[in-house]
């Protein structure tokens, strides 16, 4: 793609330069006059905008093609990444039924699940980000209050923190799939640098949201970095490092304040602030 546009550009500049040319044959040879030039210049203009069409139609073309062959291969990839991880989970479910009184066995299949709920969130958030590239995903009115509650109790099915929820009735305008994102990562990212046991709080209150937990938290020079892509507090942990980053980003696009605050060994707390896209 890079060397078609190089040939584009070259052509297109060697075209100009050459009716710059003729066109300074053609004063000279009829005589410089006010006339002679606005026709020259005119024939020149129109050349111009002609090539320019043709060949940016050109390289768009080409782009085009390279466009859609990549779409219908990546919904391709998607489609079949569908496939095992819908299996993995149901045949998870059914051994679990059959496995209830083994304790080792139990485990294993407990790690299996935390394992395809990873893999499921790592899915959607491919899936996002390909329809987002695609065309806008257009915002929408919803109750957030509603949308924290069903998304808690998707993470209980991992048994393992406890929750401490304290939410106000409100109505936000934002993308709705991206806020969950957002708040499926915020709260992973909790439960990750958190003991099992360990409680989270979630507080939607006077247009804010925020989540704190009981984690291993983090210094000044921590939070420093915390946006950065493939940053990992702790790289014996489990994680993709891309979270909060896909948070930040999110959060700038709509226009939503983010703040953490945080204390070595005494937990980490996540604020959004909400008043410039509540209902």
């Amino acid at each position: 793609m890079h060397k078609e546009v190089w040939v584009g550009t070259l052509l297109y500049t060697f075209s100009i330069v050459f009716f710059l040319v003729m066109l300074l044959h053609f004063l000279n040879r009829n005589g410089f006059d006010l006339t002679t030039y606005l026709i020259g210049s005119l024939l020149l203009i129109f050349i111009a905008i002609s090539l320019g069409f043709v060949f940016t139609s050109f390289i768009l073309s080409k782009k085009q093609k390279v466009d859609t062959h990549l779409l219908h291969v990546t919904k391709e990839i998607l489609h079949e990444l569908n496939i095992p991880l819908s299996t993995i989970k149901a045949n998870s479910e059914m051994l679990r039924k059959s496995l209830q009184e083994n304790e080792k066995n139990l485990k294993r299949l407990k790690r299996i699940d935390d394992a395809s709920v990873r893999l499921e969130r790592l899915y959607r958030e491919l899936a996002y980000s390909i329809k987002k590239e695609i065309h806008d995903i257009e915002k929408e009115a919803f109750a957030l209050d509603q949308l924290i509650l069903e998304r808690i109790e998707v993470f209980k099915v991992l048994n393992r923190n406890g929750f401490t929820v304290d939410l106000e009735a409100t109505c936000i305008y934002v993308d709705k799939i991206g806020f969950e994102k957002v708040f499926d990562n915020i709260i992973s990212n909790a439960m990750k640098y958190s003991d099992r046991s360990s409680l989270i709080t979630v507080e939607l209150k006077d247009n804010a949201l925020t989540i704190r937990d009981e984690g291993i938290g983090m210094d000044e020079a921590e939070l420093v970095s915390i946006f950065e892509r493939y940053y990992q507090l702790d790289h014996n942990r489990y994680g993709e490092g891309i979270g909060l980053a896909l948070v930040k980003s999110y959060c700038d696009d709509e226009k939503i304040k983010i703040t953490i605050r945080s204390q070595k060994g005494l937990g980490t707390s996540v604020r959004l602030d909400l008043l410039k896209v509540v209902c």
